[in-house]
């Protein structure tokens, strides 16, 4: 007689924000692809960060950066853009997704295809980070200081609370940007302006 194995009976844990817990990259790349509906990045020391889903303004208020980034993309064909589903390793050994972001193609081609794998070894050269309702300000400034110090070369910290946008460049202070209407790409990315009239909303 076969026996049917018994499949184990899922079960929710809640942890507390005082415990902290701590994987491998091996371990947070399993648990990434068995939590795809999940948000998840790792700190340098291995912290796993579990973010929840993001409320309808954030999620509308993203689509608007990534959809005027897109539209940049597909008429310069100019390096690889990515969304906010996209995790990266970077030099430091953290796993981040930023909410857009953008690599310029000359160091995508320095991959190699196992360094390109899942989550790209690499810290891309414009990361956007847009800050919804349950983020505090200081732990995005300090995610943001994280892409600078491991290679971004452009950074923007859209703050839709306080109508404000911190502008990270390489060796320069951080440039606080009160209520804007649209921030350029820059050198970085040659002709890419963005409209923030349907991200203030």
């Amino acid at each position: 007689m076969v026996q049917t194995p018994v499949k184990p009976e899922t079960l929710l844990l809640t942890l507390p924000t005082t415990l902290k817990l701590y994987v491998t990259q091996a371990q947070f790349e399993a648990l990434a692809a068995s939590n795809r509906d999940l948000r998840l990045e790792r700190t340098a020391q291995g912290e796993l960060i579990v973010n929840p889903p993001t409320g309808w303004e954030t999620g509308e208020r993203n689509f608007s950066i990534i959809v005027q980034l897109g539209r940049w993309y597909e008429e310069n064909q100019q390096g690889k853009a990515f969304d906010s589903s996209t995790g990266f390793i970077l030099p430091n050994g953290a796993n981040l997704s930023p909410d857009a972001c953008w690599i310029s193609q000359e160091r995508w081609d320095t991959l190699t295809d196992e360094q390109k794998g899942t989550f790209p070894n690499i810290c891309p050269d414009f990361v956007v980070e847009l800050r919804s309702k349950s983020d505090t300000l200081k732990s995005l400034q300090e995610k943001m200081q994280e892409y600078m110090d491991n290679g971004a070369r452009l950074g923007w910290l859209i703050d839709p609370q306080n109508r404000t946008v911190a502008v990270y460049r390489v060796g320069l202070e951080v440039e606080i940007v009160s209520n804007p209407s649209e921030l350029s790409g820059e050198e970085i990315l040659p002709g890419f302006v963005l409209d923030l009239r349907r991200v203030w909303g």
